[in-house]
């Protein structure tokens, strides 16, 4: 045998020799990466996520789902988890990162060695230069595989963050739902209530018409209350229903699934008022669209060769081109370094060999300093909404709502005493009625705030996001 046929041969048992046996074990798991996104989603929503490849694991999951909904009144937990284990948008999420997985896979495998020879090239010249310019080929692939690996594996783990903030974002959006869906019940069964008063009081108008007691006039203005709140209260349903719908297909359910129930009323409200002070650092430490965008830093950097990076500076810096300083209110001190500061490597770019290559650089450094500004900023947003929601619904729960009540109960008291009319005790009740649905509602934006300030902390886009 020849040298040119013999090294043929022993090519390919050369590149496997070479493979890097740990990233295609790795990539070549069912679930590659799936531990990163589970662990993840435990720590930002309090449960785990599925994945389901198979018919049996998908026929498995909804045997689950069904036990955890059917007949149920369900709250925000269960209703996340739910939708972690059925909605299929996020299944399609994570199958991309399998995609990924897959990429690295091939890209730590190489391309495979082959011959291909013509009807032209069957001498042994024509053989050799096959032979040779496989070779050849082969040793590019060699070469550059190490390289090419690293960038892959740099996506791999973008895919893993990215599957990671679209499970944080479904969780949030879902248990926006069901508040949004019991706040609408709650509102419904206020308004179902002040019309049980309301009807009362309209016979009574009638039966004082057909007597003579009370003018026609003054039976329109006690019969449009009731004819309103009938109306305010099929509008109520309507939204109900819609907002129920909307959790529903988060949740990713139909036919006999969707029979399951949600509370008439939001939880009350915390003893203590809530919120983190720290959200700031926290969003620094967690936002998974940051950590995207630090990845593809560092993936612009492989790209072009950078291996060291030769000092570092904040966002801040990157933004604003010089050092950050920031005052509390009333207070003059100021820091050099913010605490919740985002450190950016910035690299030779004189060594990179086009300008092309260093704009793309810059771009992916310019970017991860406005991400992180906006998520500063958000999670600042975050935590003075929750703080300042709590206290505008303790505000309508103890001083509003008490003071309307009083005044329901001193007319009624009047009323009983002849002293004031029904379209007068009718006029109180509509009072009242708005008071008890706004109080309602701040409770309710209380609660979205609180969901908020999560999905703040941990950055998941929504699904379906460009970016």
């Amino acid at each position: 045998m020849n040298c040119p046929r013999a090294a043929a041969l022993l090519l390919p048992l050369l590149i496997a020799a070479c493979a890097d046996q740990a990233t295609i074990a790795t990539a070549s798991a069912p679930q590659a990466g799936f531990a990163f996104v589970t662990d993840g989603a435990r720590r930002a929503t309090g449960t785990e996520s599925a994945w389901t490849q198979s018919a049996a694991e998908i026929a498995a999951t909804e045997a689950r789902v069904r036990s955890l909904i059917a007949g149920k009144t369900i709250g925000p937990d269960t209703a996340v988890q739910v939708a972690l284990m059925n909605n299929r948008g996020l299944q399609a999420a994570y199958a991309e990162l399998g995609l990924s997985a897959t990429d690295l896979w091939e890209a730590a495998i190489g391309t495979p060695a082959s011959l291909e020879l013509s009807l032209g090239n069957i001498g042994e010249v024509g053989l050799a230069r096959s032979l040779e310019a496989t070779m050849t080929g082969a040793i590019l692939d060699l070469a550059t595989r190490d390289a090419r690996t690293a960038i892959a594996e740099t996506h791999f783990r973008q895919a893993q963050l990215a599957a990671l903030g679209e499970t944080v974002a479904l969780a949030a959006e879902t248990r926006q739902a069901w508040i949004d869906a019991v706040a609408a019940f709650e509102a419904a069964s206020l308004i179902a209530r002040a019309q049980n008063t309301a009807d009362a009081a309209s016979e009574l108008a009638a039966e004082l018409g057909r007597t003579g007691a009370m003018n026609r006039a003054d039976q329109a203005r006690e019969h449009v209350f009731t004819a309103e709140l009938a109306g305010e209260r099929a509008d109520a349903r309507l939204e109900a229903q819609l907002a129920k719908e909307r959790l529903t297909r988060l949740m990713g359910l139909w036919e006999s699934d969707i029979a399951y129930y949600v509370p008439d009323a939001l939880p009350s409200l915390p003893g203590r008022q809530p919120g983190r002070s720290d959200a700031e650092r926290l969003a620094m430490q967690h936002r998974t669209d940051l950590a995207i965008s630090r990845l593809e830093l560092e993936a612009v950097a492989r790209e072009y060769r950078l291996d060291s990076a030769t000092r570092m500076l904040s966002d801040i810096e990157i933004v604003a081109g010089a050092e950050a300083t920031r005052s509390d209110e009333g207070d003059t001190e100021t820091e050099r370094v913010l605490e919740a500061s985002l450190e950016i490597p910035i690299y030779d770019t004189g060594k990179l060999i086009s300008r092309r290559a260093e704009l793309a650089y810059m771009r992916a450094a310019h970017e991860l300093a406005r991400r992180a500004v906006d998520a500063r900023s958000e999670a600042r947003s975050a935590h003075a909404a929750v703080t300042g929601k709590y206290r505008i619904a303790r505000h309508w729960r103890d001083e509003v709502l008490p003071l309307r009540r009083e005044i329901d109960a001193e007319a009624l008291k009047s009323y009983n005493g002849m002293l004031t009319s029904t379209f007068e005790l009718i006029s109180d009740a509509r009072d009242g009625l708005e008071a008890q649905l706004s109080t309602a509602e701040a409770k309710a934006d209380y609660w979205r705030a609180e969901a908020d300030l999560a999905a703040v902390i941990w950055g998941g886009a929504s699904m379906g996001d460009s970016e």
